[in-house]
Formats: C-alpha cells, structure tokens, sequence
C-alpha cells in the first residue's frame, strides 16, 4: 500500500527528475508520470499548488499490484455477468489509476460515498472485493458495514450521493471533526454524466456555503452512457467550481501518481477546515458503461485505440522498469497473484446461491403493507404461470 504524501522531502535513492510547471499538451492537467513512464518531480498547477509525491521503491511497486489486481478483478466480473452469474456489471477499465490513486490517498478516519463502479477505491478500502458482485448478482444489497470501513454502500441514483456525502461532511463540520493533521474528511465520487444533474449542483451550493470538509472527485471517462462530454459541458468541467465559490483541479486521470498527490492535497485541506473542492479525474472509459451497453454505437475504434497508448498500468509498468524499482520475476508473480485471486472470486460468486425472485418485496417497509402484499401475490402468480414450460 502507498503511503508517500505530497510535498514530502525527496527520499529516492536515484536522481529527480526535472520539475515542470504544466504537463505538455494541456497546461490545464496536472500530471506526475507520462504515458511514456517519464516520472516528473513535482508539477505546479494553475493556482500555484506544488504537486509531488515521496514513495519508497516497495510503494510503487504496491500501487502497480493494486492497478493489475483491481483490473483482473473487474475483468472477472465481466466475465461472470456475461455467463449469466451477475445480472449486470459496471467496470472499471481504464480507470483504475483514478480509483486507486484517490482511494490509497483516504486516510483511515475518512468517508467515501461511491456510486456504483468505485470498485477499485473499494479495494484500497479493504473490502473484499465479493461485497458488490453479492450486489449484482441481486443475492444482497452489498453486505459491508459502511462505518466500519468508511466506504458507503454503492448508490445507483445518477448523482444521489453527492448529497449524501455534503450531509455527512456538514456533520462532520458541527462535530468539530476538522481543523487538524487527525481531521476528517469526505470524498463523493461520480461521473461526467452527473455533474448535469440537479443533485450535484445542489451538493456544490450546500457544501460551498457551509465550508463542508468535502472533495468531489468526478471521473470524466469522457461519455455519460452514449453521451460525449461535448453535450454535457463547454468548459473544462472543473472551473465549474469557482462558480460555486471553490477551487477546481484537473488531473491526468490515467496516471496513479499525479492521482494520488491532488487528492491527498485536496483532502488535507478538506480537514484542515478550508472547505470543499472538485477533482476532474480526465481519464477514459475503455470497455462499456455498463454489461447492457454497447459502445461501438456510438464511438469509433481509433479513439479507443488513441486512449489506449494512455493506459494506466502501461505507464505505472513502463516507470517502474525505467526506474529499475521492478524486474520481470515482479511483474510474473503480480500476474500469478491476480490469476488466484481471480478465480478465487469465479469460484466464491458460483457458490453464492441463486437469488429468489420475490425477496425483492422483504424490505420495502418495515411492517410491510395491504397494497404491497397485493403486489407480491399478483408477482407470484406470474412466476406460478412458467411452471412446466421451457421457460
């Protein structure tokens, strides 16, 4: 697990790179190791903040096992939604530098509010990673304790836990929770596609004017379901802040490093007692928005194929041996290590028994109801008609 802060005295044993004021290309994105595996000391963004990070080699090395497990993980589960074992699934691919750079710069006493694809920022949050195929599969509603590993449950609603996560952190601020190193402080996660709707916008008035110790962190993938970002927005979405009276940040999404220092950065300042900020994670969403869709339909192949050149563990892959932290007896043993793990996951999900149809109805209200039980009986009697049929 990395655990190198921002802005930390150099401690490598090899030579610093060059600092630079902007990543080339796009004077807007802060970026810490390039697509090529270039690593960049430190990196200062429009606003004047320095962004660095201080890892031992034992720490890179950890935040590259986290991108390829999470990866094998969420490729797994992709599998088994396809052989008929999930009922649908959300990956992740392409975007696991953005999960695990954000979710290895939480501190412990810190919240997370995911929506439903943060799978990789559950892993670094140590929960194992059967809690949402539990949930996909429709056997449970997630099944981990979100106190005990402060990681809300997933939220299907576009945008919904942007506003649970600005409640929070407002209590968070009237418990006199910040103000120090030991602060708490929240972090919502969501995507391009959410920042249109109402609720979003509602969470940056309430957290802007409560000063709520909040980062939100919006993974731009570039596509709200078969929308493009052009017809959500027509400007960078992180200047979206000052409007709300907050600072932005855009960072390269698909690099872990630069990742990590501007969430660190934003969520120091969170419990520090500064107030709230917004994360543009600019990365890309290889695969599909989700099992149900089909993305040819609406983008073309050389652009998948140009995101691609970008891909995070490439880079994370390509520094760690320019850099001689990692050899290829490293790179076998992480690969053998995400084969197990992923089978061990195939293997758990078939052992998970088949969800009964009518146990939707359980929990609706707690005492249940006339009309509700109605509805239960009609739903029964449907299931009753298959019966002896090939269906």
């Amino acid at each position: 697990m990395a655990k190198g802060d921002p802005g930390a005295p150099a401690r490598g044993r090899r030579a610093a790179p060059r600092s630079r004021k902007a990543t080339t290309g796009d004077p807007e994105l802060v970026q810490l190791l390039t697509p090529s595996g270039e690593r960049i000391e430190s990196v200062t963004g429009p606003d004047g903040t320095e962004y660095r990070v201080d890892f031992t080699d034992e720490e890179y090395r950890g935040l590259y096992r986290d991108l390829v497990l999470v990866r094998k993980l969420d490729a797994e589960a992709t599998a088994l939604q396809r052989q008929g074992e999930l009922g649908i699934w959300a990956s992740l691919l392409g975007q696991e530098a953005a999960q695990v750079g954000s979710g290895r710069a939480l501190r412990t006493q810190d919240m997370a509010f995911p929506t439903y694809r943060e799978h990789g920022v559950l892993y670094c949050r140590g929960i194992d990673p059967i809690m949402p195929l539990g949930l996909f599969r429709g056997v449970d509603q997630g099944g981990w304790d979100p106190n005990e590993f402060k990681f809300n449950m997933y939220t299907i609603v576009i945008g919904a836990q942007t506003l649970h996560a600005t409640g929070y952190a407002m209590g968070v601020a009237m418990d006199g929770k910040t103000g120090t190193d030991d602060g708490e402080a929240v972090i919502a996660y969501f995507g391009d596609g959410a920042t249109s709707q109402g609720d979003v916008n509602e969470a940056f008035v309430w957290a802007g004017v409560f000063n709520s110790p909040l980062v939100f962190f919006c993974q731009n993938n570039q596509y709200a379901i078969s929308e493009p970002l052009e017809r959500q927005t027509r400007i960078p979405l992180y200047r979206r802040a000052a409007g709300f009276g907050f600072p932005g940040v855009r960072v390269d999404g698909n690099d872990v490093l630069a990742t990590y220092a501007v969430t660190r950065h934003a969520l120091d300042n969170a419990r520090h007692g500064q107030g709230p900020s917004l994360i543009e994670a600019y990365t890309y969403r290889m695969g599909a928005h989700t099992t149900s869709d089909d993305p040819t339909r609406y983008r073309i192949a050389s652009e998948v194929e140009a995101w691609q050149a970008k891909d995070p563990i490439a880079r994370m892959k390509a520094f760690l041996e320019r850099e001689k932290i990692a050899d290829a007896g490293f790179f076998t043993e992480v690969d053998e290590q995400a084969r197990r793990e992923a089978v061990d996951l195939r293997e758990r999900v078939l052992a998970m028994p088949n969800p009964e149809p009518d146990t939707m109805f359980d929990h609706v209200y707690p005492n249940g109801s006339p009309l509700l039980d109605e509805q239960r009986a009609q739903f029964s009697r449907y299931l009753e008609s298959f019966e002896g049929s090939a269906h």
